[in-house]
């Protein structure tokens, strides 16, 4: 992050091709509670975060409605999850850079907080709410459509995400005789829960993932074990 918070927070609006006239809630959008605390202060991007989570979920919803008339509604509500959940909004940010320039505590700093998944989601969706009350639901609408279309129009093409669970206890199954077991933990508050899972196979730890659910979680720690297991069986050659 630059020296500079003012000239850093202003990279948002190149990132993001949308010039904030309200400065103030740009700031607001990238304040982290950690940061808040120790700068006293009692501005955080959590209120921001909880509008820009409605604005995001309205136009992704009317988006896939719109796009996909042949789905019913089953699959467009799988397509929604798919493309509104926590690693994915984290990708975004990662690609806007908001790790670099987003406000945190030093301690939350020095723990990785700048590429923590849930962080960079909150972030993201606080500046959704952040563009929504300072620039209105239609450039809104175009710079969400225009960050989730493409990863929309992959999955429904077949290249999104996977149900991990199965294809791992498939293979834990078939090769390894055993079935996987999830372990969760969770935290935060009733309204901004975060869960991390762990799965296990045969007693030994394999993946580890975390999410606004305890599903995302799970599925995050499958995947992270199935690519453990193949790795494992690449350098074996089994």
């Amino acid at each position: 992050m630059s020296s500079d918070p003012v000239e850093s927070l202003g990279s948002l609006d190149r990132a993001l091709g949308v010039s904030f006239d309200d400065h103030a809630l740009r700031e607001a959008a990238l304040t982290h509670r950690s940061y808040a605390f120790e700068h006293g202060t009692e501005v955080t991007n959590e209120r921001l975060e909880f509008l820009g989570d409605s604005v995001l979920g309205l136009v992704v919803t009317d988006m896939a409605f719109a796009s996909f008339p042949e789905l019913p509604e089953g699959a467009l509500a799988k397509l929604r999850a798919a493309i509104v959940n926590m690693t994915a909004l984290a990708d975004v940010a990662r690609s806007l850079g908001l790790g670099d320039i987003v406000l945190l505590g030093k301690g939350e700093e020095l723990s990785g907080g700048r590429d923590k998944s849930s962080i960079l989601a909150d972030a993201l969706e606080a500046v959704f709410g952040a563009v929504y009350l300072d620039r209105g639901l239609d450039v809104s609408r175009e710079l969400i459509e225009r960050l989730f279309r493409p990863r929309m129009d992959a999955y429904v093409r077949g290249e999104g995400e996977r149900d991990h669970k199965t294809i791992l206890q498939e293979l834990a199954s078939q090769e390894l005789r055993a079935m996987p077991e999830y372990r969760l933990e969770e935290r935060g508050p009733d309204h901004q829960k975060e869960f991390t899972a762990t799965v296990f196979l045969a007693g030994e730890a394999l993946g580890s993932g975390t999410g606004r659910s305890k599903k995302e979680a799970e599925q995050q720690a499958a995947r992270e074990a199935h690519a453990r297991i193949s790795e494992r069986r690449t350098r074996t050659g089994s």
